[in-house]
Protein backbone atom coordinates (compact mmCIF):
# COMPACT_ATOMS: atom_id res chain seq x y z
CA UNK A 1 0.00 0.00 0.00
CA UNK A 2 1.64 3.30 -0.87
CA UNK A 3 0.27 6.43 0.78
CA UNK A 4 2.92 9.08 2.46
CA UNK A 5 1.96 8.92 6.08
CA UNK A 6 4.85 11.58 6.43
CA UNK A 7 3.57 14.92 4.06
CA UNK A 8 3.13 17.70 5.29
CA UNK A 9 -0.48 17.77 4.30
CA UNK A 10 -1.04 13.99 4.95
CA UNK A 11 -3.48 15.57 7.96
CA UNK A 12 -6.04 18.13 6.69
CA UNK A 13 -7.24 18.97 9.76
CA UNK A 14 -3.97 19.83 11.13
CA UNK A 15 -2.70 21.86 8.18
CA UNK A 16 -5.56 23.68 8.45
CA UNK A 17 -5.27 24.47 11.84
CA UNK A 18 -1.44 25.52 11.04
CA UNK A 19 -2.94 27.86 8.15
CA UNK A 20 -2.19 31.70 7.99
CA UNK A 21 -4.70 31.61 5.17
CA UNK A 22 -8.75 32.63 4.88
CA UNK A 23 -10.79 29.87 5.63
CA UNK A 24 -14.25 30.14 3.91
CA UNK A 25 -16.62 27.55 2.85
CA UNK A 26 -18.58 26.63 0.53
CA UNK A 27 -22.19 24.99 1.15
CA UNK A 28 -24.56 25.48 4.13
CA UNK A 29 -26.57 22.68 5.81
CA UNK A 30 -26.09 19.62 7.97
CA UNK A 31 -22.80 19.24 5.81
CA UNK A 32 -21.59 22.43 6.69
CA UNK A 33 -22.63 21.91 10.68
CA UNK A 34 -20.68 18.79 10.59
CA UNK A 35 -17.41 20.36 9.43
CA UNK A 36 -17.88 23.27 11.66
CA UNK A 37 -18.00 21.00 15.09
CA UNK A 38 -14.51 19.63 13.59
CA UNK A 39 -13.03 23.12 12.87
CA UNK A 40 -13.89 24.11 16.70
CA UNK A 41 -12.29 20.86 17.78
CA UNK A 42 -8.86 21.88 15.87
CA UNK A 43 -9.30 25.67 16.77
CA UNK A 44 -9.96 26.52 12.41
CA UNK A 45 -11.77 29.26 12.05
CA UNK A 46 -14.20 30.01 9.18
CA UNK A 47 -14.53 33.69 8.32
CA UNK A 48 -17.34 33.19 5.95
CA UNK A 49 -19.56 31.05 4.26
CA UNK A 50 -20.56 31.75 0.18
CA UNK A 51 -22.52 30.02 -2.46
CA UNK A 52 -22.30 29.97 -6.35
CA UNK A 53 -23.10 33.39 -7.83
CA UNK A 54 -26.82 32.88 -8.63
CA UNK A 55 -27.09 31.06 -5.82
CA UNK A 56 -27.25 33.75 -3.32
CA UNK A 57 -30.70 35.26 -1.88
CA UNK A 58 -30.02 37.13 0.97
CA UNK A 59 -29.75 34.25 3.84
CA UNK A 60 -27.60 34.19 6.45
CA UNK A 61 -25.78 30.69 8.18
CA UNK A 62 -24.11 31.01 11.52
CA UNK A 63 -24.94 34.36 12.11
CA UNK A 64 -22.92 35.53 8.78
CA UNK A 65 -24.58 36.85 5.48
CA UNK A 66 -23.95 34.13 2.65
CA UNK A 67 -21.61 35.51 -0.01
CA UNK A 68 -21.32 35.02 -3.79
CA UNK A 69 -18.57 33.02 -4.49
CA UNK A 70 -17.62 36.67 -6.58
CA UNK A 71 -17.45 38.24 -3.41
CA UNK A 72 -15.43 35.77 -1.28
CA UNK A 73 -13.02 36.21 -4.06
CA UNK A 74 -13.03 39.89 -3.69
CA UNK A 75 -12.83 39.90 0.07
CA UNK A 76 -10.17 37.67 0.51
CA UNK A 77 -7.88 37.40 -2.42
CA UNK A 78 -8.00 34.05 -4.26
CA UNK A 79 -3.93 33.49 -3.16
CA UNK A 80 -5.25 33.98 0.33
CA UNK A 81 -8.03 32.11 0.60
CA UNK A 82 -8.70 27.95 1.50
CA UNK A 83 -12.06 27.17 0.18
CA UNK A 84 -13.48 23.88 2.21
CA UNK A 85 -16.49 22.27 0.52
CA UNK A 86 -19.54 21.62 2.69
CA UNK A 87 -21.67 19.69 0.39
CA UNK A 88 -21.61 16.00 -1.40
CA UNK A 89 -22.50 15.81 -5.31
CA UNK A 90 -22.15 13.47 -8.25
CA UNK A 91 -23.99 15.59 -10.51
CA UNK A 92 -21.52 16.50 -13.52
CA UNK A 93 -22.01 20.56 -13.43
CA UNK A 94 -21.78 20.82 -9.92
CA UNK A 95 -18.61 18.59 -10.35
CA UNK A 96 -17.13 20.99 -12.62
CA UNK A 97 -17.97 23.99 -11.11
CA UNK A 98 -15.87 22.64 -7.95
CA UNK A 99 -13.17 21.77 -9.97
CA UNK A 100 -13.42 25.43 -11.84
CA UNK A 101 -13.03 27.23 -7.89
CA UNK A 102 -10.27 24.32 -7.09
CA UNK A 103 -8.55 26.01 -10.27
CA UNK A 104 -8.51 29.46 -8.79
CA UNK A 105 -8.22 28.99 -5.10
CA UNK A 106 -6.70 26.08 -2.20
CA UNK A 107 -9.88 23.97 -2.11
CA UNK A 108 -10.37 20.88 -0.04
CA UNK A 109 -12.74 18.35 0.54
CA UNK A 110 -13.18 17.21 4.37
CA UNK A 111 -13.86 13.78 4.58
CA UNK A 112 -16.27 13.98 7.86
CA UNK A 113 -17.80 10.38 7.82
CA UNK A 114 -21.42 9.82 7.69
CA UNK A 115 -21.74 7.88 11.16
CA UNK A 116 -19.76 7.76 13.82
CA UNK A 117 -17.62 10.09 15.41
CA UNK A 118 -14.12 8.89 13.97
CA UNK A 119 -11.98 11.02 11.61
CA UNK A 120 -10.14 9.57 8.99
CA UNK A 121 -6.84 11.57 10.39
CA UNK A 122 -2.98 10.92 9.81
CA UNK A 123 -3.43 9.20 13.62
CA UNK A 124 -6.10 7.12 12.72
CA UNK A 125 -4.54 5.73 9.89
CA UNK A 126 -1.35 4.70 11.88
CA UNK A 127 -3.25 3.21 14.49
CA UNK A 128 -5.13 1.48 12.06
CA UNK A 129 -2.10 0.74 9.61
CA UNK A 130 -1.86 -3.71 10.25
CA UNK A 131 -5.97 -3.34 9.07
CA UNK A 132 -5.58 -1.04 6.10
CA UNK A 133 -2.76 -3.34 5.09
CA UNK A 134 -4.38 -6.48 5.62
CA UNK A 135 -7.91 -4.81 3.59
CA UNK A 136 -4.97 -4.19 0.72
CA UNK A 137 -4.19 -7.76 0.63
CA UNK A 138 -7.53 -8.86 -0.27
CA UNK A 139 -7.80 -7.10 -3.16
CA UNK A 140 -7.53 -8.77 -6.77
CA UNK A 141 -7.07 -6.66 -9.21
CA UNK A 142 -4.49 -2.85 -10.07
CA UNK A 143 -7.89 -1.69 -10.01
CA UNK A 144 -9.20 -1.90 -6.85
CA UNK A 145 -5.69 -1.33 -5.03
CA UNK A 146 -5.27 2.58 -7.14
CA UNK A 147 -9.06 3.18 -5.42
CA UNK A 148 -7.60 2.14 -2.18
CA UNK A 149 -5.06 3.47 -2.03
CA UNK A 150 -6.31 6.87 -3.89
CA UNK A 151 -9.24 6.78 -1.47
CA UNK A 152 -7.07 6.35 1.63
CA UNK A 153 -4.84 9.81 0.37
CA UNK A 154 -8.09 11.98 -0.27
CA UNK A 155 -9.29 11.13 3.30
CA UNK A 156 -6.02 11.89 4.45
CA UNK A 157 -5.51 15.29 2.59
CA UNK A 158 -8.93 16.20 1.19
CA UNK A 159 -7.35 17.06 -1.85
CA UNK A 160 -10.15 16.44 -4.43
CA UNK A 161 -7.79 14.94 -7.22
CA UNK A 162 -7.38 11.77 -5.95
CA UNK A 163 -10.97 10.86 -6.10
CA UNK A 164 -11.27 11.85 -9.40
CA UNK A 165 -7.88 9.21 -9.96
CA UNK A 166 -10.57 6.58 -8.17
CA UNK A 167 -13.46 6.21 -10.76
CA UNK A 168 -15.61 3.46 -12.00
CA UNK A 169 -17.46 2.87 -14.89
CA UNK A 170 -21.02 1.49 -13.34
CA UNK A 171 -21.30 -0.37 -16.58
CA UNK A 172 -18.13 -2.50 -16.06
CA UNK A 173 -19.20 -3.42 -12.47
CA UNK A 174 -22.83 -4.28 -13.64
CA UNK A 175 -21.06 -6.77 -16.86
CA UNK A 176 -17.91 -7.32 -16.22
CA UNK A 177 -17.82 -8.07 -12.21
CA UNK A 178 -21.27 -8.88 -11.02
CA UNK A 179 -22.60 -10.33 -14.45
CA UNK A 180 -26.00 -9.19 -13.92
CA UNK A 181 -27.72 -10.56 -16.93
CA UNK A 182 -27.34 -13.43 -14.75
CA UNK A 183 -28.85 -12.42 -11.49
CA UNK A 184 -32.54 -13.66 -11.13
CA UNK A 185 -32.84 -13.76 -7.73
CA UNK A 186 -31.92 -10.36 -5.63
CA UNK A 187 -31.82 -9.17 -1.49
CA UNK A 188 -31.46 -5.09 -1.91
CA UNK A 189 -30.82 -3.80 1.75
CA UNK A 190 -31.91 0.08 1.65
CA UNK A 191 -33.69 -0.37 -1.29
CA UNK A 192 -35.03 3.46 -1.03
CA UNK A 193 -37.32 4.41 -3.51
CA UNK A 194 -36.92 1.01 -5.78
CA UNK A 195 -33.72 3.32 -7.67
CA UNK A 196 -31.39 0.33 -6.99
CA UNK A 197 -33.85 -2.02 -8.45
CA UNK A 198 -34.35 -0.23 -11.26
CA UNK A 199 -31.17 0.20 -12.11
CA UNK A 200 -30.31 -3.33 -11.52
CA UNK A 201 -33.46 -4.44 -14.16
CA UNK A 202 -31.76 -2.88 -16.83
CA UNK A 203 -28.88 -4.88 -16.74
CA UNK A 204 -30.68 -7.82 -15.56
CA UNK A 205 -33.20 -9.48 -18.10
CA UNK A 206 -33.88 -12.26 -16.13
CA UNK A 207 -34.40 -10.60 -12.56
CA UNK A 208 -37.12 -13.04 -11.14
CA UNK A 209 -37.43 -12.11 -7.20
CA UNK A 210 -36.65 -9.50 -5.27
CA UNK A 211 -36.29 -8.99 -1.34
CA UNK A 212 -36.09 -5.36 -0.57
CA UNK A 213 -35.67 -3.92 3.08
CA UNK A 214 -36.16 0.07 3.65
CA UNK A 215 -36.90 0.97 6.77
CA UNK A 216 -38.15 5.09 6.00
CA UNK A 217 -41.62 5.17 6.24
CA UNK A 218 -42.22 7.65 3.12
CA UNK A 219 -39.30 5.88 1.19
CA UNK A 220 -41.00 2.51 1.73
CA UNK A 221 -44.49 4.55 0.71
CA UNK A 222 -42.22 5.47 -2.86
CA UNK A 223 -41.13 1.69 -3.15
CA UNK A 224 -44.59 0.19 -2.72
CA UNK A 225 -45.80 2.69 -5.35
CA UNK A 226 -43.11 1.50 -8.00
CA UNK A 227 -43.14 -1.89 -7.48
CA UNK A 228 -47.28 -1.90 -8.13
CA UNK A 229 -46.32 -0.19 -11.62
CA UNK A 230 -44.26 -3.64 -12.33
CA UNK A 231 -46.22 -6.46 -13.91
CA UNK A 232 -45.88 -10.22 -13.36
CA UNK A 233 -41.99 -10.36 -13.11
CA UNK A 234 -40.12 -9.21 -11.28
CA UNK A 235 -41.73 -10.21 -8.24
CA UNK A 236 -40.46 -7.89 -4.95
CA UNK A 237 -41.09 -8.96 -1.30
CA UNK A 238 -41.20 -5.52 0.52
CA UNK A 239 -40.07 -5.86 3.90
CA UNK A 240 -40.81 -2.60 6.13
CA UNK A 241 -37.85 -3.08 8.48
CA UNK A 242 -34.06 -2.08 8.78
CA UNK A 243 -31.39 -5.22 7.86
CA UNK A 244 -30.16 -5.70 11.07
CA UNK A 245 -28.61 -9.00 12.89
CA UNK A 246 -31.66 -9.51 14.63
CA UNK A 247 -35.31 -8.78 15.79
CA UNK A 248 -35.02 -5.95 17.04
CA UNK A 249 -36.51 -2.10 17.18
CA UNK A 250 -34.12 1.02 16.56
CA UNK A 251 -34.20 4.37 16.73
CA UNK A 252 -34.42 5.84 12.84
CA UNK A 253 -34.27 9.24 11.61
CA UNK A 254 -37.47 10.35 10.20
CA UNK A 255 -36.28 11.96 7.23
CA UNK A 256 -38.11 10.24 4.22
CA UNK A 257 -34.63 10.85 1.76
CA UNK A 258 -31.92 8.34 0.72
CA UNK A 259 -29.98 9.11 3.65
CA UNK A 260 -32.24 8.26 6.25
CA UNK A 261 -30.48 6.16 8.63
CA UNK A 262 -30.47 5.22 12.15
CA UNK A 263 -28.22 7.62 14.63
CA UNK A 264 -29.84 10.91 13.52
CA UNK A 265 -29.32 14.15 15.17
CA UNK A 266 -32.76 15.56 14.17
CA UNK A 267 -36.34 13.94 13.98
CA UNK A 268 -36.25 9.96 15.48
CA UNK A 269 -39.09 7.40 15.52
CA UNK A 270 -38.34 3.64 16.21
CA UNK A 271 -38.60 1.19 13.77
CA UNK A 272 -38.21 -2.48 13.42
CA UNK A 273 -34.79 -4.13 12.49
CA UNK A 274 -34.59 -8.07 11.40
CA UNK A 275 -32.14 -10.34 9.75
CA UNK A 276 -32.10 -11.09 6.31
CA UNK A 277 -31.38 -14.79 6.95
CA UNK A 278 -34.96 -14.48 9.16
CA UNK A 279 -36.84 -13.09 6.00
CA UNK A 280 -35.12 -15.90 3.74
CA UNK A 281 -35.57 -18.73 5.94
CA UNK A 282 -32.92 -20.71 4.01
CA UNK A 283 -33.77 -19.43 0.51
CA UNK A 284 -30.46 -18.50 -1.40
CA UNK A 285 -30.04 -15.48 -3.74
CA UNK A 286 -27.56 -14.46 -6.55
CA UNK A 287 -26.76 -11.06 -5.33
CA UNK A 288 -27.11 -8.83 -2.14
CA UNK A 289 -26.49 -5.49 -2.04
CA UNK A 290 -25.99 -3.06 1.41
CA UNK A 291 -26.57 0.27 1.18
CA UNK A 292 -27.73 0.68 4.76
CA UNK A 293 -26.01 4.22 6.06
CA UNK A 294 -23.81 2.55 8.80
CA UNK A 295 -25.34 -0.41 9.49
CA UNK A 296 -23.34 -2.39 6.95
CA UNK A 297 -21.87 -4.51 10.07
CA UNK A 298 -24.79 -5.72 11.43
CA UNK A 299 -26.34 -6.32 8.29
CA UNK A 300 -23.81 -8.74 7.21
CA UNK A 301 -24.00 -10.47 10.36
CA UNK A 302 -27.83 -10.70 9.78
CA UNK A 303 -26.42 -12.35 6.40
CA UNK A 304 -24.36 -15.33 7.72
CA UNK A 305 -26.10 -18.10 6.86
CA UNK A 306 -27.18 -17.09 3.46
CA UNK A 307 -24.10 -16.62 2.73
CA UNK A 308 -22.39 -19.50 4.01
CA UNK A 309 -25.12 -21.82 2.25
CA UNK A 310 -25.45 -19.68 -1.27
CA UNK A 311 -22.63 -17.90 -1.64
CA UNK A 312 -24.09 -15.07 -3.25
CA UNK A 313 -22.69 -11.95 -4.97
CA UNK A 314 -22.29 -9.20 -2.90
CA UNK A 315 -21.80 -5.50 -2.98
CA UNK A 316 -21.65 -3.72 -0.05
CA UNK A 317 -21.01 0.33 1.02
CA UNK A 318 -17.73 1.09 2.14
CA UNK A 319 -17.87 4.94 2.81
CA UNK A 320 -20.42 5.30 5.84
CA UNK A 321 -18.02 4.95 9.14
CA UNK A 322 -14.17 5.90 8.73
CA UNK A 323 -12.96 2.59 9.60
CA UNK A 324 -15.64 0.42 6.61
CA UNK A 325 -13.05 0.63 4.14
CA UNK A 326 -10.97 -2.06 6.12
CA UNK A 327 -13.46 -3.36 9.08
CA UNK A 328 -16.11 -4.68 6.50
CA UNK A 329 -13.25 -5.93 3.97
CA UNK A 330 -11.65 -8.21 7.02
CA UNK A 331 -15.30 -9.05 8.59
CA UNK A 332 -16.73 -10.54 5.44
CA UNK A 333 -13.34 -12.51 4.69
CA UNK A 334 -13.78 -13.89 8.23
CA UNK A 335 -17.21 -14.96 7.37
CA UNK A 336 -16.76 -16.68 3.85
CA UNK A 337 -12.83 -17.01 2.89
CA UNK A 338 -12.97 -17.89 -0.48
CA UNK A 339 -14.55 -14.46 -1.82
CA UNK A 340 -12.95 -12.42 -4.24
CA UNK A 341 -12.30 -8.90 -3.46
CA UNK A 342 -12.90 -6.02 -5.53
CA UNK A 343 -13.48 -1.97 -5.21
CA UNK A 344 -15.04 0.14 -7.27
CA UNK A 345 -16.08 3.55 -6.88
CA UNK A 346 -18.38 5.98 -9.06
CA UNK A 347 -17.94 9.49 -9.05
CA UNK A 348 -18.94 11.61 -6.36
CA UNK A 349 -17.39 14.51 -4.45
CA UNK A 350 -16.38 13.44 -0.87
CA UNK A 351 -15.52 9.69 -1.61
CA UNK A 352 -19.19 8.28 -1.71
CA UNK A 353 -20.32 4.95 -3.53
CA UNK A 354 -17.20 3.39 -2.38
CA UNK A 355 -17.95 -0.50 -2.99
CA UNK A 356 -16.42 -3.17 -2.44
CA UNK A 357 -18.17 -6.59 -4.77
CA UNK A 358 -17.14 -9.50 -3.37
CA UNK A 359 -17.82 -12.87 -5.68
Amino acid sequence: MNFNLSSPHADMWEYLAGSDKSIVMYGMGNGADKILAVCRRYGIEICDFFASDGFVRGHSFHGKRVLSYSEAKEKYGVENMIVLLSFASSLPDVISNIKRIASECELYSPDVPVCGEKLFTLEFARTHKEELEAAYALLEDEQSRQIFENTVAYKLTGDITYLFKAESDKDEVYNSLLHAETIRTYADLGAYNGDTIRELMSYSPVLSDIVAFEPDRRSFRKLCEFCDTLEDTPRVERVNAAAWSEDAILTFGDEGNRNSGLFAKGKAIDVSATSLDKILDGRGVDYIKYDVEGCEREALMGSARTIAEHSPRLLVSLYHRSEDIFSLPLQIKGMKADYKFYLRRYPYIPAWDLNLICL
